[in-house]
């Protein structure tokens, strides 16, 4: 599991080694990491020019005793002192004592620049002189290394409000920020400095929690001790949203998919596995519900949902659902059983009667304590907040090859099929995102080389590939 922190968090954990450690030790201990970062990034060091682009404070030290370093293995080291007269004194001073040199711009043979402009105590865009030397670095194609997170990038959102720098790579120190997840940092990578962090409240699934959560039947399992998902989903304009969703679930279980609606035939002529039936009143016993894809918004999509929604079953759901759902938010208040919602921006719109702003994770967040559900907020970084003082899930995607017509769909059946496997609907919503991103990267990639455009409903057809490279 990877655990993101305030920069608040990190202050406090930093306190006690400061006070432990001679004057500097930590920092040192951090810029050699840097270092050691920007030399693989690098491939060879010597005869290499980087450029420190020095702001004030601690962050612009990383960035000159990081450039100390690199120059005793043989680089050219430049500093751009944004401020000279407030730059780390000592750092500054290791950094002249190696050989390296001020200078007042880029020097166009530079090789790679480090972003050592403000830390996780910044905030707002980059001031112009600033900006004005990322944007000679990007007009020459110079890679930037980022120290902790790009210059002009909110360290808890990742918003951006004017000019800032776009990393090749970030080098951060200790613990993962918001920033890592939702910002444009590039490749990050984290350097150990020795800070004593607990588990944070906001994470991120790797595929080894992915494969120590998934139901995989034992010796005693049967269909039934599984899991059997329920369905609703689809109709005559869209009975599309009804295989896509109902094979989702088949894929993401080895127990047993119940599918009742309006598109039956067209679901059982693609799976013939599930079980269906024209109507929730003759669909039988589930374990839980996937509702909305496709369903349309008529008096029998509500009173669908109502049904669903009037069980103590999990229930997840989705798109028609939900804006059947943004009308009536009663149907869900006080609720007990596990509900999970999973909109888009717009759908969150209709539900939260604002728009997700920069701050996603705080309005997921009040978004699941207002309505008192799980709610997963889709997007290339999926949010998944549950209420109360429940732990947020983030999962990056690699790119936006899931952000196609009915991947969606797929989500919700993968979802659906946890929660029947008795996950809690916060890490059955994260682990389900984790692996339909999974998929979506493979479909891309099959059969490859290069990435070609995708669609759900090979995203679907790589559900167990991704499943079985986790597992």
């Amino acid at each position: 599991m990877r655990y993101f922190y305030s920069a608040d968090a990190i202050r406090d954990a930093e306190a006690p080694l400061l006070a432990s450690l001679p004057e500097g030790k930590l920092m040192r201990r951090a810029a050699f990491g840097l270092a050691t970062a920007i030399a693989r990034e690098l491939g060879s060091v010597s005869g290499k020019t980087v450029c420190a682009v020095v702001g004030s404070g601690d962050n612009g030290g990383d960035a000159l005793w990081a450039a100390m370093f690199l120059r005793r293995r043989g680089a050219r080291a430049v500093a751009i002192l944004l401020k000279p007269d407030k730059a780390h004194r000592a750092g500054l001073h290791a950094f002249l004592r190696a050989g390296g040199r001020i200078v007042e711009n880029l020097p166009s043979a530079t090789d790679l620049v480090i972003d050592g402009v403000v830390g996780i105590s910044g905030s707002g865009p980059l001031r112009p002189d600033a900006a004005a030397v990322f944007e000679s670095a990007d007009s020459l194609g110079v890679p930037v290394v980022a120290v902790d997170l790009p210059s002009g990038v909110d360290v808890g959102t990742g918003a951006t409000e004017g000019p800032h720098v776009r990393p090749a790579v970030t080098v951060t120190f200790g613990g993962l920020k918001p920033v890592h997840a939702l910002g444009n940092c590039g490749r990050v990578e984290l350097v150990d400095i020795g800070l004593d962090l607990a588990p944070s409240d906001v994470r991120a699934m790797d595929a080894v929690d992915v494969a120590q959560r998934w139901p995989v039947p034992g010796p005693k399992d049967d269909k039934y001790t599984q899991g059997v998902a329920g369905v609703m989903a689809g109709s005559a304009t869209y009975p599309g949203a009804a295989i896509l969703c109902t094979g989702a679930a088949v894929a993401a279980t080895s127990g047993m998919v119940r599918y009742a609606g309006t598109a039956a035939a067209e679901v059982v002529s693609h799976w013939p596995e599930v079980i269906a039936t024209s109507s929730h009143a003759t669909a039988g016993r589930v374990q839980a519900w996937v509702i909305g894809p496709g369903l349309g918004t008529d008096e029998s999509a509500a009173a669908a949902l109502v049904f669903a929604l009037e069980t103590d079953l999990p229930v997840i759901v989705d798109a028609d659902a939900l804006t059947i759902l943004s009308a009536h938010p009663e149907l869900v208040a006080g609720r007990q059983a596990p509900t999970v919602l999973t909109p888009h921006a717009g759908e969150f719109t209709r539900l939260a009667g604002t728009a997700p702003g920069d701050d996603r994770i705080a309005d997921t967040r009040r978004l699941a304590d207002q309505l008192g559900v799980t709610v997963l907020l889709k997007g290339n970084v999926t949010v998944v907040a549950e209420p109360g003082a429940g732990p947020v899930h983030l999962n990056v995607a690699a790119n936006s090859w899931a952000a196609t017509a009915g991947s969606g769909d797929v989500l919700s059946g993968v979802i659906g099929a946890l929660l029947a496997a008795g996950l809690t609907p916060g890490e059955a919503a994260a682990a389900a995102a984790y692996v339909h991103a999974r998929a979506a990267d493979l479909s891309a990639a099959d059969p490859g080389p290069a990435p070609a455009p995708t669609s759900a409903s090979r995203i679907l057809a790589h559900l167990r590939t991704a499943l079985a490279s986790i597992l």
